[in-house]
């Protein structure tokens, strides 16, 4: 890029944006440039709230030192604040769904947080997860989405994941936590006993007497992806930050079904011929009566 393209881009753009695409756009220029360093420069494109809009925190403008690559996994973790994420969650659904508003938004409080690598991450990339994987209704998004940033942060994913599962089992979503601000107060609540995206919708598009392609189980869904955002972070705050996590889920994920699973699950049942935590009566009727 000659000199004459440089300075008319410099005069139409910011300075922040006119080093981003001066690196883009020109390896010349990017070497220029990186002796000042491209920063700034994050390929995340989620809007956070409006209450966040403006100048960013310094963590959130560190880039990445030179020549530097991605660090060890885990990456490092900082306490976060469950409220402001739920609310940041609910407003990215409507951007791309429930598993990009909960990676998202997580992803992005890590982002103001702690800076570096989460600045990084482009969040479109958690997209695909919405409606259960391409609308297949398969895992719930917002799970999906969750148990990928958890796994980013710790080694002993297996056990928060775990616990955040069986959570979302038990859950009356959604929760009440938007009223002030929600396109919907007021919405009827429903218990899903499945992870799956396709159980906890029509159960809940049932209950509400509301079609799927509604506004109304949208908002739903907006709730119920910041409800899971913020017990993500509860979880994760008690796990790497207070150490008071005590998982309860061993004791939760049997209940009226053991019996199945001591035949048909795990090494020591009899069958050991399915994998399965979730109530396997909400799909199956109960051979043994």
């Amino acid at each position: 890029m000659d000199e004459k393209k440089l300075a008319q881009l410099e005069k139409s753009l910011s300075r922040r944006k006119f080093l981003c695409d001066a690196g883009k756009f020109a390896a010349g220029a990017a070497v220029g440039i990186s002796t000042i360093g491209l920063v700034g420069c994050s390929t995340n494109t989620a809007e956070p709230p409006k209450e966040n809009d403006g100048e960013k925190p310094e963590a959130q403008q560190t880039a990445a030192p030179a020549n530097q690559g991605l660090p060890e996994w885990p990456w490092p973790y900082k306490k976060l604040d469950p409220e402001k994420v739920a609310k940041r969650a609910y407003t990215y659904y409507r951007k791309g769904g429930c598993m990009y508003a909960v990676a998202g938004a997580l992803i992005d409080e890590m982002a103001e947080v702690v800076g570096y690598p989460y600045n990084e991450l482009p969040t479109n990339m958690y997209k695909y997860g919405g409606a259960g994987v391409a609308y297949w209704g398969t895992l719930c998004g917002s799970l999906n989405g969750a148990s990928a940033v958890i796994n980013m942060v710790t080694k002993d994913f297996g056990k928060i994941i775990n616990e955040l599962l069986t959570w979302y089992c038990e859950f009356p979503f959604p929760s009440d936590r938007y009223e002030e601000y929600c396109a919907h107060p007021g919405q009827v609540t429903t218990v899903s006993g499945s992870p799956l995206c396709h159980i906890s919708v029509s159960k809940w598009a049932n209950a509400a007497g509301k079609k799927i392609h509604s506004d109304e189980k949208a908002d739903r869904c907006a709730k119920l992806s910041g409800d899971v955002a913020a017990k993500t972070v509860e979880l994760l705050n008690a796990a790497l930050v207070d150490g008071n996590f005590t998982p309860t889920a061993a004791l939760n994920d049997k209940g009226e079904f053991e019996h199945c699973l001591s035949c048909h699950t795990g090494e020591e049942s009899t069958l050991d011929n399915v994998i399965a935590k979730q109530n396997c009566l909400d799909c199956h009727d109960d051979h043994n009566k």
